[in-house]
C-alpha cells in the first residue's frame, strides 16, 4: 500500500485532489473510482450524456472525456517522474482538450471503452513501479511531484468529479 505522499512530494492546486484520497489505499482507490465511474456513466444514454448543468459547463460526455485525458497526461508524468527523469514537464490546458476533442459525437460505449483501457494502462503502470521509485522526484506544471503524489492526484481528480457530477448532474 501506498502512504500518502509527504506535503514536500507535491504543490500547488494537486493537494486539493490528494486531500480527497487521504489515507485510503490509493491502488484499491483507482479500482474503486473505475467501477463507480463506470457504472455511473453506462447508466446514461447519449442524449443524457449530452447534458449540461449550465450552458458553460462541460456535458456529462466531455467530463468523461476530461477523466481520460488528464488521467493519461497524470500517467505519462507519474511514468517519466518513476523512471527518473528529471526534465520538467509543463502543464496543460483543459479548456483546449475539450474545444478540440469533439466527445458530442462519439457513444458512450466508445467513450467508457477509452476511459476503461487509460485506467487498465494506469494500473498497469502502478503495478511496474518499484517502490524506491515511488518517492522519485520531478517538476509537473511549475511543481515538484513525487510519482506517488500522481498516483492521489489521478484518483482525488476523479473523486472532485464524482462529486460534481453527483451534486451539479444528476440533481439538475
Amino acid at each position: 500500500m501506498l502512504s500518502l505522499p509527504a506535503a514536500d512530494e507535491f504543490g500547488g492546486h494537486f493537494g486539493t485532489y490528494i486531500a480527497l484520497v487521504a489515507d485510503r489505499d490509493v491502488l484499491g482507490q483507482l479500482e474503486e473510482n473505475r467501477r463507480d465511474t463506470t457504472a455511473l456513466f453506462a447508466a446514461l444514454t447519449d442524449e443524457q450524456a449530452n447534458f449540461r448543468y449550465a450552458p458553460d459547463k462541460w456535458s456529462l460526455k466531455e467530463l468523461l472525456g476530461h477523466l481520460a485525458d488528464t488521467e493519461r497526461v497524470m500517467s505519462y508524468r507519474m511514468l517519466r517522474i518513476a523512471r527518473g527523469d528529471t526534465t520538467p514537464l509543463p502543464g496543460f490546458d483543459q479548456d483546449s482538450y475539450i474545444a478540440n476533442a469533439d466527445f458530442s459525437g462519439v457513444s458512450m460505449p466508445q467513450l467508457l471503452a477509452d476511459y476503461e483501457a487509460v485506467r487498465a494502462a494506469t494500473l498497469s503502470l502502478t503495478r511496474s513501479i518499484a517502490p524506491e521509485a515511488w518517492l522519485r522526484k520531478g517538476t509537473a506544471s511549475n511543481a515538484t511531484m513525487s510519482a506517488r503524489a500522481f498516483a492521489y492526484v489521478i484518483a482525488g481528480h476523479e473523486l472532485h468529479h464524482l462529486n460534481i457530477v453527483r451534486d451539479r448532474y444528476l440533481r439538475a
